[in-house]
């Protein structure tokens, strides 16, 4: 792959001629430091219409709609899944399908979170008056403090930055990075007021517990007793016993010394059957695959995982470090199968 270097014009990506003064970099950081600087203006206008809004959704009594189109309707998605994996119960409403029915998603109590960097977007103004017509609360978060938007709102989060840092002064970059800010200033006060802890955000992320899980070491979760093994000197037919009882899909072949030899899966057998025709009586060796993908005692769920997903594989011999079978991990065993439940029982 290509590099582009901090003197060369990267033309064939980017389509430009000459690196901006100062570089690729430069301009980067030019970047972050217009929206940091949209941030700080944000940061100064926060007033007693952020603490309206806090009060109104610390006190809804329904749920908080955020609403908003085009990019101001992504930040909008995101500002709602952040309150609702904090404690307030939160969803987005697409203006145009609110329009065509989904209003009805609506009831009183709940409070509206309106975003619009312009306060002019049609799509969502329009919307507003039948919002309030069905006992909704409206607070808005906009740049355009005279605008539309904000008149017909209840109360005002004015969040207004002095530029994009878009080089037309046009695509939003700085309005949506700082709306996504405050937003997620909004969400960590209401945290605070509804006093949501540690037990409260396990309740909500319930898959967390795949995360704790999977920093275990594979020691940990392997299958380590009554192991699907057959004997080098083991006949096919005895082989193929052994993988039927074992119902993991794959039955190891080891030594005298419990040294793995092979391992003889579904697949074995079918390419078998395919190949030769079944003899039971054929010797396990012939058919078994030798010098299997196998992972250590000591590595964590995590890097286990990676490889099965990696290589398509479902199960896996575990060595211990002298080389012998210490157990035998199925991919059920690292996704908690039956452990991660996603409801109170």
């Amino acid at each position: 792959m290509t590099k582009i270097k901090e003197s060369e014009a990267p033309a064939n990506r980017c389509g430009g001629s000459q690196p901006p003064a100062g570089g690729w970099l430069a301009l980067a950081r030019e970047v972050l430091d217009i929206e940091i600087e949209g941030i700080a203006a944000a940061r100064a206008q926060l007033n007693g219409g952020f603490l309206e809004a806090l009060d109104r959704l610390a006190a809804c009594t329904g749920r908080v709609v955020v609403t908003g189109i085009g990019k101001s309707g992504l930040v909008g998605r995101k500002i709602a899944a952040t309150l609702s994996s904090t404690g307030t119960a939160a969803f987005f409403l697409h203006p145009v399908e609110g329009a065509h029915g989904d209003l009805g998603m609506i009831r009183p109590g709940d409070v509206v979170l309106a975003l619009s960097n312009s306060g002019e977007t049609d799509e969502l103004n329009n919307l507003l008056p039948a919002l309030k017509s069905l006992g909704a609360v409206i607070i808005c978060m906009t740049g355009g403090a005279q605008s539309t938007l904000a008149r017909l709102s209840d109360v005002l989060i004015e969040v207004r930055v002095p530029r994009e840092a878009c080089p037309l002064n046009l695509a939003p970059t700085t309005s949506t990075t700082t709306t996504l800010a405050v937003g997620d200033a909004l969400a960590v006060c209401l945290m605070r007021i509804k006093d949501f802890g540690k037990g409260d955000f396990k309740r909500v992320h319930p898959a967390g517990a795949l995360g704790a899980r999977l920093s275990q070491p594979i020691a940990t979760l392997m299958h380590t007793g009554n192991l699907p093994i057959a004997g080098s000197s083991a006949s096919v037919g005895e082989a193929l016993a052994v993988l039927n009882a074992g119902k993991l899909g794959l039955a190891a072949i080891t030594d005298a010394a419990g040294r793995l030899c092979g391992v003889l899966t579904d697949g074995d057998v079918r390419r078998m059957l395919v190949q030769s025709g079944f003899d039971p009586a054929r010797p396990v060796a012939e058919a078994m695959t030798r010098n299997p993908r196998t992972v250590s005692a000591t590595d964590s769920a995590a890097q286990v995982l990676d490889l099965m997903e990696a290589k398509q594989i479902t199960v896996l011999p575990v060595l211990a470090e002298d080389g012998a079978l210490a157990g035998l991990v199925h991919l059920h065993d690292l996704l908690g199968k039956g452990h991660v439940r996603f409801a109170p029982g």
